[in-house]
């Protein structure tokens, strides 16, 4: 079921404030692995699970707590966005690849 979901909400605790900061935003579900993404540039979520990797997925009407870890490894982020997948191919529309593999943020999901 969360794997047929592409838009959720995701509670990080915010790196300065402390407090719940929650967000909609897409993932995926690739390679069994669930995956957030997004343009290169500044994203607070990302910059929250820097300091706090525990996360909340809520879809659906349920909250699943899980924790976040970037994923660095270049190899599994080109295979990501040259995925044939619709929604990844957006990405390509608004950055170049190299540097969606460069610096795009990317966490993974696991869930406890």
């Amino acid at each position: 079921m969360l794997a047929n979901s592409r838009t959720i909400d995701l509670t990080t605790t915010g790196r300065r404030s402390g407090r719940p900061a929650r967000i909609e935003i897409w993932w995926f579900y690739f390679e069994e692995r669930f995956i957030i993404t997004g343009t290169p540039g500044r994203r607070d979520w990302f910059a929250n699970i820097h300091t706090d990797p525990t996360v909340t997925v809520h879809v659906n009407g349920a909250s699943y707590p899980g924790r976040a870890t970037v994923i660095g490894d270049r190899t599994l982020r080109r295979r990501f966005f040259e995925s044939s997948s619709t929604e990844v191919q957006w990405y390509g529309s608004q950055a170049d690849l190299d540097r969606l593999i460069e610096a795009a943020p990317m966490i993974e999901i696991r869930f406890d």
